[in-house]
């Protein structure tokens, strides 16, 4: 029947406040702040005409049953099918799986733009997407990924919800800079945001810090308020903290990426020399260091 492709970048949430209040999972979200990185997911779809759906995923050539998101994503795109279809999905994922760099988004993400595409199931572009937001809230592994990197940048989720619904402002980026991390692994997004400690302190702090980084949107300012957001929420973990030290003690402002056991910087290239030796004195391996340019351009179909 057909084929299609796309590409969603990866992301990094430095600051959040949650909004899941509201029974409409289009209205759930997170108001906060964060990065789309140019490495990311590649999504490839191949569809078959069949006498009953079905599908198949594979995340990095391995066929998994434990991608719930893409699951969801999938049997929504079937449902308004006007055939039925064996569905093949390839996720070629260049970031690490769970630890904040928003997989789990951009791998539904992806999916909904090219299963649109080759089903010919007419939705728009945003209609689309909003299949990924839902499948992400609904599934507990997000709130704000999906509409942030639909649209790329550095932002400020302004107002909670899927596209559509929620807003997005963009920072402005004059200098070079790019994207440093160290990665040593997941946080369990669903059991933060379910925790009722984790919860309020979240949402007394993110909103008050998110309201200076709306009065002056500058990259500096997001990643000192996102380390202050990192502090007062409390999930450093030992190895973390001791990586912030020597980051601090060179004047390099790091913090930890919402919700993953990583530190992460958006910081000026020519900072790159002094940042990535303190990087390698605590890597296990080159594997857990992880430079990335900004993707500007947010979630795109692929020729």
């Amino acid at each position: 029947m057909g084929e299609s492709a796309a590409f969603s970048p990866g992301h990094i949430t430095g600051i959040f406040r949650i909004h899941d209040q509201l029974d409409d999972p289009l209205k759930k979200g997170s108001w906060g702040a964060g990065v789309s990185i140019a490495k990311g997911v590649t999504t490839r779809v191949n569809i078959r005409n069949s006498s009953r759906n079905s599908f198949k995923i594979r995340i990095n050539g391995d066929t998994t049953n434990s991608a719930k998101v893409s699951e969801r994503v999938i049997n929504t795109f079937l449902s308004h099918a006007k055939k039925k279809s064996r569905i093949i999905v390839d996720h070629d994922v260049k970031i690490p799986i769970g630890s904040g760099f928003g997989s789990s988004g951009a791998g539904a993400l992806g999916l909904a733009l090219a299963l649109n595409e080759a089903l010919s199931c007419d939705f728009s572009h945003i209609d689309a997407i909003q299949v990924a937001h839902i499948a992400e809230v609904e599934c507990k592994t997000g709130l704000g990924t999906v509409i942030a990197e639909a649209s790329g940048g550095v932002e400020i989720r302004t107002k909670p919800g899927g596209p559509g619904v929620g807003e997005v402002r963009k920072i402005p980026v004059e200098n070079d800079y790019a994207v440093a991390c160290l990665s040593f692994g997941p946080i369990s997004t669903g059991e933060v945001l379910t925790s009722e400690k984790f919860r309020q302190r979240i949402n007394k702090f993110g909103g008050e810090l998110l309201d200076r980084l709306i009065a002056e949107p500058k990259p500096h300012l997001f990643m000192e308020l996102s380390r202050k957001f990192a502090e007062h929420v409390g999930l450093i973990s030992p190895r973390i903290r001791r990586i912030l030290t020597e980051t601090d003690s060179s004047g390099l402002t790091c913090s930890m990426a919402m919700l993953g056991d990583t530190v992460f910087s958006l910081v000026e290239r020519d900072n790159l020399e002094e940042l990535l030796p303190l990087f390698r004195r605590h890597a296990s391996s080159e594997h857990n260091i992880f430079i990335s340019e900004i993707d500007f351009q947010g979630a795109r179909l692929l020729d």
